[in-house]
């Protein structure tokens, strides 16, 4: 027959408001007893109490390794009171000592001023760029090839009497890349229109041809020539990964657009694309944030718009001085990041910990 020995053992044992939460929740730790440490127990019980004498409930028992435990669901500003017992074989450890904690609501995580600095700082730049741009100043953008080479590649076609195949990627409207693609699409169909060059523009999402539509429709609108808008030009081919592929295929083949964009989100129908409409002798321009595909474009297109060239082309097209003054901005605050990642890497040098902490979020 075995017996339960119960021995009061005193062990560190303490309750905290949980840091940095919206409240209602306390924190528990406790280090194991020198006979259990290292070693699997059987259970640790947590008891709680709302008054230091009044009744302690059982409010969780733990089989962990683990010395930690968060009692959530508690009430703002009350004192709670804890104590524990860990189970072990045939013995009891009861902490000797009632904790109590007050769950509070905190406003502000100091551990992450950092990210608040960047947010102003970024905020602060977009400011002072829309400021000089709304003053009329210039403001520098770094040649992207591939964009510079938009109006040649419009005024070919125009030269050849050949349309203009606008192939805005393959995936949904929710993707960042396909929404960077429409807004290029809008100028393209701009500096189209003053040729009266004719654009083909399928689709494989049907969301996406939609907005397509309406975004062609609204470029001809704008520079004051509706009438050269053709609703056959815009339009849904399949949902259908390569059927979408040789259908657009087909286009090169039978149409031969004198200039292909392949600009959005691209798998692996990007190479057969591509290899098609280089065999037609077009002159091909891509953009794409799907770092699998871009060597394939690199490889078989004229110009490639690498990652963020792609989100920049919209306001680097137009010269609207308050998109321009955004790309500023991000290009102000990039710089900044690679500064201070430089420092960190100096400082880690020096053992400089306190700064690398309060630069890179450490606590």
């Amino acid at each position: 027959m075995k017996f339960l020995l119960y021995i009061l053992m005193v062990f560190n044992f303490k309750v905290y408001d949980t840091p940095y939460d919206a409240g209602g929740s306390l924190t528990i730790n406790w280090e194991w007893p020198e006979q259990v440490r290292g070693k699997k127990t059987d259970s640790v019980v947590i008891y709680r109490s709302e008054s230091y004498e009044g009744k302690f409930e059982r409010i969780k028992a733990l089989r962990t390794i683990l010395n930690v435990y968060k009692d959530n669901g508690l009430k703002n500003n009350k004192e709670y009171f804890y104590k524990i017992k860990i189970f072990y074989q045939d013995t009891v450890f009861e902490s000797e000592k009632i904790i109590s904690a007050i769950p509070k609501v905190q406003y502000f995580h100091f551990g992450r001023l950092n990210i608040m600095i960047g947010i102003f700082l970024f905020v602060g730049f977009i400011i002072f760029f829309v400021t000089r741009a709304k003053k009329g100043i210039s403001l520098f953008l770094r040649k992207i090839p591939g964009l510079d080479a938009v109006e040649e590649a419009v005024g070919r076609s125009t030269e050849m009497g050949r349309p203009i195949l606008y192939i805005p990627g393959l995936s949904t409207i929710s993707d960042v890349a396909t929404i960077a693609s429409l807004n290029i699409l809008s100028q393209v169909v701009k500096k189209a229109a003053e040729y009266e060059t004719p654009i083909i523009v399928p689709n494989r999402n049907p969301v996406v041809y939609t907005i397509a539509r309406e975004v062609v429709k609204e470029s001809y609108t704008t520079i004051g020539r509706p009438d050269l808008f053709d609703p056959d030009s815009v339009f849904y081919v399949t949902d259908s990964q390569f059927g979408y592929a040789s259908a657009v295929c087909g286009i090169m083949v039978r149409d031969k657009p004198a200039t292909n964009f392949f600009l959005g989100m691209f798998w692996a129908e990007s190479l057969i694309l591509a290899e098609t409409g280089a065999t037609t002798g077009a002159i091909q321009i891509a953009g794409t944030d799907a770092v699998t595909q871009l060597p394939f474009f690199i490889t078989a297109c004229d110009y490639t718009l690498i990652g963020e060239e792609l989100y920049a082309a919209s306001a680097y097209l137009s010269r609207e001085p308050i998109l321009v003054s955004t790309i500023r901005a991000q290009d102000a605050m990039k710089a900044i990041i690679w500064v201070v990642i430089a420092l960190g890497g100096i400082l880690g040098i020096f053992g400089k910990a306190w700064i690398l902490n309060f630069l890179f979020g450490g606590g």
